[in-house]
């Protein structure tokens, strides 16, 4: 999981620096903070700095 993330985080960076357009930039800056969000939270389960059980 966290490879294809990964590898989705350098294509999403590779597409920012390429990107000409300001939306598509803004568009793009957003997805790439979204996996970058989403790898952290992995990471943080997988360290056991948090659980991926409900606190309840």
């Amino acid at each position: 999981m966290t490879m294809s993330l990964e590898m989705q985080i350098e294509q999403l960076r590779a597409e920012l620096r390429n990107a000409v357009d300001a939306g598509e930039r803004r568009q793009i800056a957003a997805e790439l903070e979204m996996a970058w969000a989403e790898l952290a939270v992995i990471e943080a389960e997988q360290d056991g700095r948090l659980s991926a059980e409900p606190p309840f």
